[in-house]
């Protein structure tokens, strides 16, 4: 419905000018928009899809790397206090929670670097994606352009290499390659759905929990008359669909008959189906629907298990690409090779798992006690190398 809508209104623009440039607007990007802002607002699933995504992942420290070793960098390294200060408004876990929910919600993430010309960022801003709009230039993407009631700038795309102070953080889409797919986009069926069973109860239960009907003349003898149509129609508006009014009898004269014509909610099983669309919007968004307190769904043992589920298959791929982006970002802002990590030590979830791998390292009897340091990122320590000169002496 909310596409259909924005498809009429909003069809793609080209701007006709003496260098071809147009703005990429497209129908889908704003139904992304409108179908994000309209759910988060009003779906408690959705709702808390999206913050337990979002707090989960951004609380989880963000680290410099000097190597693919991980071995870590100094605290006093630029990248590392871009990422636990952004801004003097944000901290980074509140800064990166806000930037995974926006790439939830709207499938894009625009984070700005702020720094004079050229030069490396010195802080960094989450801009609204709604407020964003990509220009093109023969199919290639040239600018951001921002875009408020009181403010409008351009953030130009360097066409050799690519660097721009905005880092667009999008998910894969298959039809639109300058704009991210929301995930809400596959859900919004079920969300609708959803949000249809909810009102249908509310609208029940203001009605004392009434089902709807019609008011039958018996004999078939003929019409009311204008009177007593209207005193009728003002008598069951005010005084028997109110809920203040619930369980009163209602007085009905001499051949009138009341017949029920809606369907009861155990016909329609509006429970289960409720529940179902929100298992398909959890299903959506990588949430195992038992974390989220949805009944008939158990497909983990426990909720320890839901928990390993949610970090493997959903948080941790979120957070490697998360970091994979800002490394690359950064490495072309300072001239460098920066490699970005997340802490895996500070996620419990992981614990038992880190445990037991641990345990196996430290019982393996083919690795030096440096190769052992090597695997969890410390340095090497003097001797540490003597099952290794060992082997070499044996050959």
């Amino acid at each position: 419905m909310i596409q259909s809508y924005l498809k009429k209104f909003f069809k793609p623009k080209v701007h006709k000018s003496h260098n071809l440039i147009d703005l990429a607007y497209n129908y889908e990007g704003f139904a992304d928009r409108a179908i994000g802002v309209e759910a988060y607002h009003k779906n408690v699933i959705v709702y808390r899809c999206v913050n337990l995504i979002a707090q989960s992942a951004g609380h989880v420290p963000l680290v410099v790397n000097k190597d693919h070793r991980n071995t870590r960098a100094s605290k006093d390294h630029p990248v590392y206090r871009l990422l636990h200060r952004p801004n003097p408004e944000k901290a980074g876990a509140d800064f990166f929670s806000e930037v995974i929910a926006s790439k939830l919600l709207y499938g894009n993430a625009y984070i700005l670097s702020a720094a004079p010309n050229d030069s490396p960022p010195y802080e960094i801003y989450l801009l609204p994606a709604a407020a964003i709009e990509v220009v093109t230039n023969q199919n290639v993407a040239v600018s951001y352009k921002y875009n408020t009631s009181t403010h409008t700038k351009t953030y130009i795309i360097d066409q050799i290499s690519r660097r721009s102070k905005i880092l667009h953080l999008k998910n894969y889409h298959p039809t639109n390659k300058y704009y991210g797919l929301s995930c809400l986009s596959a859900a919004s069926a079920h969300i609708e759905l959803h949000q249809h069973a909810t009102s249908w109860n509310n609208s029940l239960l203001k009605n004392g929990a009434r089902p709807s009907g019609a008011l039958i003349m018996k004999d078939g003898s003929g019409y009311l008359t204008d009177e007593q149509f209207a005193r009728l129609q003002e008598q069951l508006y005010e005084k028997f669909t109110n809920s203040r009014n619930a369980g009163k009898p209602l007085l009905l004269e001499g051949g009138l008959d009341w017949r029920e014509i809606s369907i009861s909610p155990k016909d329609m099983d509006f429970i289960e189906l409720k529940n179902s669309a929100a298992r398909e919007i959890a299903l959506a968004f990588g949430v195992p629907p038992q974390l989220l307190g949805i009944s008939g769904d158990n497909t983990y043992s426990n909720m320890q298990e839901a928990r390993l589920a949610l970090w493997e298959e959903t948080l941790i791929p979120l957070l490697d690409k998360l970091a994979d982006a800002l490394g690359n970002w950064f490495s072309h802002w300072y001239q460098d090779e920066i490699i970005i990590d997340f802490d895996r030590d500070s996620i419990s979830a992981l614990t038992e798992k880190r445990e037991n791998l641990w345990a196996k390292i430290a019982s393996a009897d083919f690795m030096t006690i440096n190769e052992k340091r090597s695997f969890f990122g410390l340095e090497s320590i003097e001797g540490g190398d003597q099952l290794l000169m060992r082997e070499l002496l044996r050959d």
